[in-house]
């Protein structure tokens, strides 16, 4: 038995041309859409990371600014660089990359973001929503998820779910979305008894763990649908026989570059699982293309909400004074 990969680049170039043609429509009306991002200091990788955001805003015709505070900035600068950001019309969508420096409040920062402008899905009062099945922006990475498994027809309603992990940008928004999407949802952690066992009952198993393969064929249903989060390089020669013995590509990729990508579920599972997403070309690209399109929904949603509120005050007041 070989699993069924799952294609999260094919997934996310749907994604994106559809959220093209939204803000095509958009446009029409004079409503093109605009993201800025917090980028502060010269991290490598996350300027890698923002390159990719503004590269795809550019590819689907949102608007994008790219805002770059030095890396001594401090958390009053940053405040108001988002309270700035909050106030202008033509941005429907801010993005603080993280990490940030030490010195920084980056939680602080993170709840100045509006939470109608909060197209990462962090913010308390998404989080409220998403919980209670209203209206509001939902962290990328999951909503990605539920994308690829709607796309390949991968049924959730009244499946068995397991999430391992737990951290608020993954795993607790998957099992939001899994239980509301009428699975049935255990989260697991370090501290969860039996975790294999625990893992055999699932259905659909998302890994997000951030540990190399720790997933093994021994925590997986045959047949089960496997999505893995994980983005780890190896660079140990011992863990990498651990994981691709006898994979004769890998040992030439290892050799010549000194490392190589693993997500959390180790590739054996490939023999057990019935659908599986690689590493990389899983979730990965779904998460940059499920910004795009919280971006447009954002846009939406708060020109909505301003419609919704410009009718009300302008509805006439009765004789006992209510509208």
């Amino acid at each position: 038995m070989s699993a069924i990969l799952l294609d999260g680049e094919k997934a996310a170039a749907q994604i994106k041309a559809e959220a093209a043609e939204h803000v095509r429509e958009m446009a029409a009306q004079g409503m093109r859409p605009g993201l800025a991002v917090i980028l502060v200091g010269h991290n490598p990788a996350s300027e890698i990371y923002v390159r990719g955001k503004i590269k795809a805003s550019e590819q689907v015709g949102i608007y994008s600014e790219q805002i770059t505070p030095p890396e001594s900035v401090t958390t009053q600068e940053l405040l108001e660089a988002v309270d700035d950001l909050n106030r202008r019309e033509e941005i429907d969508g801010i993005l603080v990359q993280l990490p940030l420096p030490a010195q920084v409040d980056a939680k602080r920062v993170l709840l100045a973001v509006s939470p109608d402008k909060d197209v990462d899905g962090f913010h308390p009062m998404n989080v409220g929503r998403l919980s209670t099945q209203r209206p509001g922006l939902v962290p990328c990475t999951p909503a990605g998820i539920m994308e690829l498994l709607r796309r390949n027809s991968i049924e959730v309603q009244g499946r068995n779910a397991v999430v391992v992990g737990r951290s608020d940008i993954v795993g607790k928004p998957m099992a939001m979305l899994l239980i509301n999407a009428n699975a049935t949802v255990t989260v697991c952690h370090s501290k969860t008894r039996d975790l294999p066992g625990v893992c055999r009952s699932a259905d659909i198993l998302v890994a997000a763990i951030g540990r190399a393969g720790m997933i093994t064929r021994d925590f997986v249903r045959p047949g089960a649908t496997v999505v893995d989060v994980g983005m780890n390089r190896v660079t140990d020669r011992a863990e990498f026989e651990r994981l691709f013995a006898g994979n004769g590509k890998k040992a030439e990729q290892f050799a010549n570059k000194g490392s190589v990508l693993v997500g959390d579920v180790h590739p054996e599972v490939a023999e057990v699982a019935g659908a599986l997403t690689p590493v990389p070309g899983g979730v990965g690209p779904l998460t940059i293309a499920m910004l795009m399109s919280n971006t447009v929904k954002a846009a939406r949603l708060r020109r909505e909400k301003e419609a919704a509120e410009a009718g009300e005050a302008s509805a006439p007041v009765t004789a006992g004074g209510r509208r």
